[in-house]
């Protein structure tokens, strides 16, 4: 760059003394012996003849006529165009090529010194474009490399392949070759590198929350995976992957339980758990209560671990909806055969369309399912029952259809559609991971009771079993009062304690009701009571490490000085801060949860989907260690599967 600036000062100052002169003095000065010939501009005999351009800017500049006849000079270089002066004066065009960035690039390449290139960086949303100069930075592609390798899933020989390293060489000549065992060792260092900020963040205020679920593979081992929910110091839910370990059967409680107590100690965490969501395997009950246990023994758990335990509110729905389809009987595998046949050929999904356009129905395809996702069945069954006329029309004209269910099978179907409706949108709901989902779950499991209560009365003996079937399952999950989703919906702003008021007795019933109210807002006080205790600790704690330092300040400035030692002076502005930071520490008349509780629901209209979290934000300030203890509820989810997999009644499998 340097011999780029010499080159550019070197042509500016040849031209010093043309920029003190227009072009009309410059062609004025020229020898105009040649009026009478053709000349340069190629002018006719009868035709004024242009005065030749004597200027050095037009040898990087054009006159270009725009579309409206404005005529115009351009930058060759840049592009940039520019008024022309009527006086024929070019010094703004000078001054540009000065500092045309294009012409100085341009210039530099035409030296042909060795030298730096220019590297460009896009800025965000402010559009600004940094220019630095570039150096090939080895280490730089390494790293990158390994985080391609990770991100895409891609092998290790991938970076010694022949076509890929020729595409490397061509986008810069310095690039060096990196072998399988390299990007090994990078992918290596990557991961410890990441481990390291994980655990930092992990160290961070708050609870953490963990998911565990058994995966299996093609060679029949059996895996592990372990999740971390927190909400970060910006408010933002984050969920990150603690282990995926190989677990050697047999799986019982105790062996999980181990491996999950030396994953929380490798991340040291082992203090900050604060629930475990598990579905509802046997095994996951002997873990949950050794690790139980394990953390009583050291005080770790709020509220004597009431709500360390978590049961996965998707697999309790799946069993009963599953419950729900058994009482269909052989319903579903006459739709789904019928769908079968058809699909099986072209012309007969032709012959079924047509007669659907002439019952005017409307042009959706039938839906074939997967037997173990219950959600396909639903849709299957939502999809066959919008066409049940279109069934027997068909079999008049096709004699081997034999699939026709009757009219009180449709009437079945119909039935347990509403049923599964309802539960495919609660599912699909509470299986999301960017949201809270503790808070959300249960001003909607007080509406499936209260259908499983409409369809107990039903006049059909199979409704009635069918909902007699399910009320058992949800009564076995759900008959007690069930702590978490209780107070993930009181933290919710528009809830609180109403909702409380509303549902337990349609849940529990009108005598059993009062007893859970009174439970649940005990345990709510008691909880607060202990973030209460923690918020003083930790305050008693801040101040003595001010006060600690304010003292080792004052015996260094002290020594500096080669002064006798003599008692720290506080100044007036620390001893205010420390008597507000008495009155602190005194309980108020009124606590964070009082107040909250009195104060009205955030109203707001039943669609639209409130940013729980943005608002305990915004009130952190107004309610310090309520919203402390929020985030900590908030960040449990309800589910430890993904919303893709909820509906699958099948394992956790992983691809070839």
């Amino acid at each position: 760059m340097e011999q780029n600036n010499e080159d550019v000062e070197q042509l500016n100052y040849n031209e010093e003394r043309a920029d003190e002169m227009s072009e009309e003095e410059i062609e004025i000065i020229e020898d105009d012996g040649n009026e009478g010939g053709d000349g340069d501009g190629g002018a006719g005999p009868f035709e004024k003849k242009q005065r030749k351009k004597k200027s050095s800017i037009w040898d990087e500049m054009t006159e270009v006529v725009l579309d409206n006849g404005t005529v115009k000079v351009k930058c060759n270089h840049c592009k940039e165009l520019f008024t022309k002066s009527t006086t024929g004066a070019t010094s703004q065009h000078k001054r540009h090529l000065t500092s045309c960035l294009q012409r100085k690039m341009a210039i530099g390449e035409q030296s042909k010194q060795k030298q730096q290139v220019l590297s460009f960086t896009e800025g965000g949303s402010d559009g600004i474009t940094s220019i630095t100069n570039f150096s090939y930075d080895h280490a730089k592609v390494r790293e990158l490399a390994s985080h391609m390798i990770l991100a895409h899933e891609y092998p290790f020989s991938m970076m010694e392949h022949v076509v890929f390293n020729k595409f490397m060489k061509a986008v810069s000549p310095f690039y060096k070759k990196i072998n399988r065992q390299t990007v090994k060792e990078d992918c290596m260092s990557t991961y410890t590198i990441e481990k390291r900020k994980l655990k930092s963040l992990l160290k961070g205020p708050g609870r953490i929350s963990i998911t565990t679920d058994l995966w299996k593979s093609g060679q029949k081992i059996q895996y592990m995976v372990v999740t971390g929910h927190f909400i970060d110091s910006d408010w933002v839910l984050q969920k990150r992957v603690l282990n995926f370990c190989n677990v050697p059967p047999p799986h019982t409680g105790v062996i999980i339980a181990d491996a999950l107590s030396k994953c929380f100690i490798d991340w040291g965490i082992e203090n900050k758990v604060s629930s475990m969501t598990v579905d509802n395997a046997s095994y996951n009950d002997v873990c949950i209560r050794r690790l139980r246990e394990d953390f009583s023994l050291r005080k770790r758990l709020s509220i004597g671990g009431k709500i360390f335990h978590v049961r996965c509110c998707a697999h309790i729905l799946n069993l009963l909806v599953q419950d729900g389809l058994g009482q269909l009987g052989g319903v579903i595998d006459v739709v789904r055969e019928g769908i079968k046949y058809l699909n099986n050929s072209e012309s007969r999904l032709i012959e079924f369309a047509k007669i659907k356009k002439q019952l005017q129905l409307p042009s959706r395809k039938l839906i074939l399912d997967c037997p173990t996702r219950w959600n396909s069945t639903y849709l299957m069954l939502a999809s066959g029952l919008e066409f049940k006329d279109v069934f027997p029309r068909y079999a008049d004209i096709d004699p081997g259809f034999h699939y026709v269910p009757t009219d009180f099978e449709w009437m079945k179907v119909e039935e347990v559609c509403k049923f599964l409706g309802i539960f495919h949108e609660i599912t699909d709901m509470i299986s999301g991971s960017e949201y809270p989902t503790s808070n959300i779950f249960l001003v909607e499991l007080y509406r499936i009771k209260e259908l499983l209560n409409e369809k107990a009365l039903d006049p059909f003996e199979h409704i009635r079993a069918m909902a007699g079937s399910m009320s058992a399952k949800f009564d076995k999950y759900w008959g007690e009062s069930n702590v978490l989703l209780s107070l993930g919906a009181i933290l919710d702003p528009r809830y609180k304690m109403f909702l409380i008021n509303h549902v337990f007795p349609v849940i529990y019933g009108e005598d059993a009701a009062p007893r859970f109210m009174a439970e649940i807002r005990d345990i709510l006080y008691e909880l607060f009571n202990e973030y209460v205790d923690c918020h003083v600790v930790s305050h008693s704690e801040q101040q003595r490490q001010v006060v600690k330092k304010r003292q080792n300040e004052g015996s260094t400035s002290s020594s500096k000085k080669q002064k006798m030692t003599a008692p720290t002076v506080l100044t007036g502005k620390e001893k205010f801060h420390m008597h507000v930071s008495e009155i602190d520490r005194a309980p108020p008349e009124k606590s964070d949860l009082d107040v909250y509780l009195e104060e009205s629901r955030y109203a707001c209209d039943a669609k639209a989907n409130l940013d729980v979290l943005g608002w305990w934000k915004g009130e952190r300030l107004r309610f310090p260690i309520l919203s402390r203890m929020a985030a900590d509820i908030l960040s449990v989810p309800v589910t430890t599967v993904a919303s893709e997999s909820t509906f699958s009644a099948g394992g956790r499998v992983i691809d070839d």
